[in-house]
């Protein structure tokens, strides 16, 4: 009697089981897709939270709310090992202290103004000049040096963090209130992505970017130069001494600048000065279409990162101004050609060039742009 009770017993619970999944097809997938929270310090007050978001592959993304940086990006290589692929600190103190915009949102311009001036509707605007005579990445305090207001989300397929950031008119002597978000999110296909969104109350500029810089082989291991990269780009922006736009675009055909087949990045940066450094105007622009804009694989590693977007150019940077003297995470020592960014964004000083599209946003208009970076493990070169 007592086993038969037992019997009727289990079947009951299996088919308790049976029915919640069949009524919730999505519990087991969103008990894999997670994401924490945690304290990770205060700036001017304002607490800085630690988001770690983990999809159902394994794949780790964590970030905090001060400048909006990617702190870690853990992705497996070809044999399912994971390892953080983008350069950083191991404290919040060290972000404050000196950082080249690791993992970092930047804005309200990416990239240089020439002389940090522009003019708009007649109106000459004076930008702080922190990058020699130019204005870099937003100014003095940038995007990348505030704290955003952030909120997290969960679904059974992706997670993420939206981050909010209000830039008072006048600040880093722009023009207009911009109210700014950017939301983060983990998808279960092991894709970063970052959506832009901002309004203002008077005309202004706005070229947002994200700035992570990436070794596929992981953080700290070596230089990136075996990587093989491909740009879906067939001319670039060229630039003076201080990397001002000579208003040129120049074809990249039997230049060092060309990447429309795969090559390695290290293969002919010799041929360019103080290394890659530059933007490339990417083929196919549509402000309303994403499509493939490049691809980096780690013949080492087997990772592969495909980047996605809706803007018209990338900056391609090789960490040459990495020289030893920061030490990352775990202690790791960065060296020059450590990491790669590949920003995407408008071109640099497009406020002073007219044939290049235009940076402006009017009130009752709305920016907005995606950039997706996608990886994938297993892959033996391009």
């Amino acid at each position: 009697m007592k086993n038969k009770i037992a019997q009727l017993f289990f079947l009951a619970l299996i088919s308790t089981i049976f029915f919640d999944c069949q009524n919730n097809p999505g519990k087991q997938t969103n008990e894999k897709m997670n994401i924490k929270k945690n304290l990770y310090g205060d700036v001017d007050g304002k607490k800085v939270f630690q988001f770690t978001l983990t999809n159902e592959n394994g794949m780790i993304v964590k970030l905090i709310n001060y400048g909006g940086i990617v702190t870690h990006l853990l992705t497996p290589d070809k044999e399912g090992k994971l390892e953080d692929v983008v350069l950083g600190f191991d404290s919040l103190q060290q972000y404050l202290d000196e950082t080249p915009y690791f993992g970092a949102i930047v804005g309200r311009y990416g990239n240089r103004i020439a002389k940090g001036k522009f003019e708009l509707d007649g109106k000459t605007h004076q930008l702080a000049t922190n990058n020699g005579p130019n204005h870099l990445h937003g100014g003095v305090k940038g995007f990348d040096k505030v704290v955003w207001d952030a909120d997290d989300f969960i679904f059974p397929d992706r997670a993420g963090v939206i981050l909010t950031y209000l830039s008072k008119d006048g600040e880093e002597g722009y023009p207009g209130n911009l109210a700014v978000k950017v939301t983060y999110t983990l998808t279960n296909d092991n894709e970063l992505k970052i959506d832009y969104e901002a309004t203002t109350d008077k005309p202004t500029i706005v070229n947002l970017t994200h700035h992570s810089y990436f070794n596929l082989e992981g953080q700290g291991n070596g230089n990136i130069l075996d990587h093989q990269l491909q740009l879906m780009a067939n001319r670039y922006v060229p630039v003076d001494e201080t990397l001002i736009p000579t208003g040129e675009l120049h074809s990249v055909q039997g230049s060092a600048m060309d990447f429309t087949a795969p090559h390695s990045i290290g293969s002919r940066i010799a041929e360019v000065e103080g290394g890659y450094d530059h933007t490339w105007e990417l083929d196919n622009f549509n402000s309303e279409k994403m499509r493939l804009v490049a691809r980096v694989t780690s013949p080492e590693s087997g990772r592969v990162m495909e980047v996605y977007t809706d803007q018209p150019g990338i900056q391609f940077y090789t960490g040459n101004f990495l020289d030893g003297s920061l030490s990352g995470k775990g202690g790791k020592v960065y060296h020059k050609h450590y990491g790669f960014c590949l920003e995407t964004q408008h071109y640099p000083d497009s406020p002073n060039q007219p044939n290049f599209p235009s940076v402006v946003l009017r009130p009752g208009e709305k920016y907005e742009t995606q950039t997706v970076y996608k990886f994938e493990s297993g892959g033996e070169g391009l």
